[in-house]
C-alpha cells in the first residue's frame, strides 16, 4: 500500500509536471505566434522587404519622395519600386504574378487591369479576415468615392485600393481666352457652346498675321488612351460601351456623332495633331500654345504649379470637367489601384503599404506634396494643405460624381487590353480620315463581341 501511494505520488508529479511544462510550451507557441504577427511589419535587427512594379512615370517619384515618409510610419519594412513603361506594364505583371515564386508582393494596376489579373487568381481579396485583421480600425472603406474604388474591384471581390486616382479633365488658359476675347468656361460649358467658340480661340498672339495659339490639344494618335476621348464626349450624351448583357452598344448614332466630334477637334488643333498624345498635348498646353487640353488630372500641378515643367502661372490655369452633353458633363476613369499578389510571403507588409498609402493620412501628404489626386469624400470635402488644391479637389468630386452616374471607363473584362486595342485602332483610322466614324464602330463593335463573347 505504501509503495502504490509513493508510485501513485510520483505519477502524480510527474502527470503536474508534464502539465506545466505542456502549459508553457502553449504560452511559448502563443508568444511565438504574437512574434510573428508583429514580425510581418518587421523588426529593426529583421525588416521586411517589400517590391512593387508600378508605372515608370511615377514610380521614381514614389521611390525618392513617398517611401522615407512610409518609413516614418513603418521604419521596419524596406520598399523597393521597380517603374516600368506603361505599354510593358501589364505583360510582366500577369507573367510575374502567374510565375511559382512572384518577385513583386504590390502591383500597381492601371483601371481596366484589375479583371485579367483577379481572374487568374494573382490578387488578394484585400477585405477577406485575414486582411482585415490587419487592417486599422479608422480606415473606412466607406468613406471612399463609389467610383475610383470600384476601379479595384472585380465580381464583388476587392483587390484594390484607389493610390492615384486620376480622371480626364479639361484644363483652361484663361489668358488665351481673354485675349480672344471669349468667357472663360465653367463647369457648365456644353459640347456645342465649346465647338462655337473653338474658332475664335484659334489665333494670332503677336500679330504676324500666322496663327500661334490654338483652342485644343489632346488624344489624337493611334494608342489605347485616345479612344477615352471619344467615350467621354459618348457618354456625356447617354452612349455606353456595353449594354447589359456586355455586348457592343457604340454603334449607334450617339456613338458616331461622338467620334465625329472627336475628329473635328483636330481643326482647331496645332499643326500635326494628328500624331499627338498624352506627352504632346501637355507640352502644347504648359507652353502657353493652346486654350484648352482634356487630358488627365494629376497634370494639374506640373502644369500650373512647377515653374521647372510649365510657363503658365497659378491664376492662368483653370481645370474643370469636359464639356457637358445632353447627359451631363463629361469625365472618365482612369485610376491606378495597388494590389497584393496572392502569392506574395510579405502580404502583411504590403498591405501596410497600400493602407498608408489610400488612408486619410496618406491622402492629404500625397495630394499636398506629389499633388496626386484622392479618392476618399472627407479628403475632398476638407481644406486642403496647399491653396491650389481647392478648385482642384471640387472639380474631382464632379468628376467621380459624373463617371459613377454615367459610368464612364474602359471596358470591365479580362479582356479588356483586347478590346480596348481594337477601340484604338478603329478610332485612329477614322481620326485619320481612313474610313468614316461609321464604318470604324461597325468594324470595332464586330471585333470586340467576338473577343468577349
Amino acid at each position: 500500500m505504501i509503495r502504490f501511494r509513493k508510485f501513485a505520488t510520483l505519477v502524480s508529479r510527474r502527470a503536474l509536471m508534464a502539465g506545466a511544462a505542456s502549459v508553457v510550451a502553449s504560452l511559448s507557441l502563443g508568444a511565438a505566434g504574437a512574434r510573428a504577427q508583429d514580425n510581418g511589419l518587421g523588426t529593426a535587427d529583421q525588416p521586411v522587404e517589400v517590391r512593387m512594379i508600378a508605372n515608370e512615370a511615377f514610380a521614381s517619384q514614389w521611390q525618392t519622395l513617398m517611401v522615407p515618409e512610409f518609413n516614418k510610419h513603418y521604419p521596419n519594412i524596406k520598399v523597393t519600386i521597380d517603374g516600368v513603361p506603361y505599354v510593358e506594364l501589364l505583360a510582366k505583371s500577369m507573367l510575374d504574378a502567374t510565375g511559382p515564386s512572384p518577385t513583386y508582393d504590390i502591383i500597381i494596376a492601371d483601371d481596366p487591369w484589375v479583371p485579367q489579373l483577379a481572374e487568374v487568381g494573382a490578387l488578394l481579396d484585400l477585405k477577406s479576415p485575414e486582411v482585415q485583421a490587419w487592417t486599422d480600425g479608422g480606415y473606412d472603406w466607406d468613406d471612399f468615392n463609389a467610383a475610383p474604388l470600384a476601379a479595384g474591384a472585380w465580381k464583388d471581390v476587392q483587390y484594390g485600393v484607389p493610390l492615384r486616382s486620376n480622371m480626364l479633365m479639361m484644363f483652361v488658359n484663361k489668358a488665351l481666352y481673354e485675349k480672344a476675347g471669349v468667357a472663360v468656361p465653367t463647369a457648365e460649358l456644353t459640347w456645342d457652346q465649346y465647338l462655337e467658340q473653338a474658332p475664335k480661340l484659334v489665333q494670332d498672339t503677336d500679330g504676324d498675321g500666322k496663327a500661334d495659339a490654338w483652342a485644343i490639344d489632346t488624344y489624337f494618335i493611334r494608342e489605347p488612351l485616345t479612344p477615352t476621348i471619344w467615350q467621354t464626349i459618348m457618354n456625356s450624351n447617354g452612349g455606353q460601351l456595353l449594354d447589359e448583357d456586355g455586348k457592343p452598344a457604340f454603334n449607334n448614332e450617339v456613338g458616331i456623332t461622338a467620334l465625329e466630334t472627336h475628329k473635328k477637334l483636330l481643326e482647331f488643333a496645332p499643326t500635326g495633331a494628328v500624331s499627338h498624345g498624352f506627352s504632346e498635348s501637355l507640352q502644347a498646353f504648359r507652353q502657353g500654345l493652346v486654350a484648352t487640353m482634356f487630358n488627365w488630372g494629376s497634370v494639374f500641378k506640373g502644369s500650373a504649379i512647377d515653374a521647372k515643367t510649365t510657363t503658365l502661372k497659378p491664376d492662368q490655369v483653370g481645370i474643370q470637367v469636359m464639356p457637358v452633353g445632353s447627359a451631363g458633363p463629361g469625365a472618365h476613369r482612369g485610376i491606378w489601384s495597388g494590389t497584393v499578389s496572392s502569392k506574395s510571403e510579405n502580404k502583411q507588409a504590403a498591405w501596410a503599404v497600400l493602407q498608408w498609402l489610400s488612408s486619410k493620412q496618406g491622402e492629404t501628404w500625397h495630394s499636398a506634396n506629389l499633388g496626386v489626386f484622392p479618392a476618399r469624400k472627407s479628403t475632398l470635402s476638407a481644406t486642403p494643405a496647399e491653396p491650389w488644391l481647392v478648385p482642384v479637389f471640387a472639380s474631382l468630386q464632379q468628376a467621380y460624381d459624373a463617371a459613377e452616374k454615367g459610368k464612364m471607363w474602359r471596358v470591365r473584362d479580362p479582356r479588356s487590353d483586347a478590346a480596348q486595342q481594337i477601340l484604338a485602332d478603329e478610332v485612329s483610322r477614322a481620326i485619320a480620315g481612313q474610313v468614316s466614324a461609321a464604318v470604324a464602330l461597325q468594324v470595332a463593335a464586330e471585333k470586340i463581341e467576338k473577343i468577349l463573347d
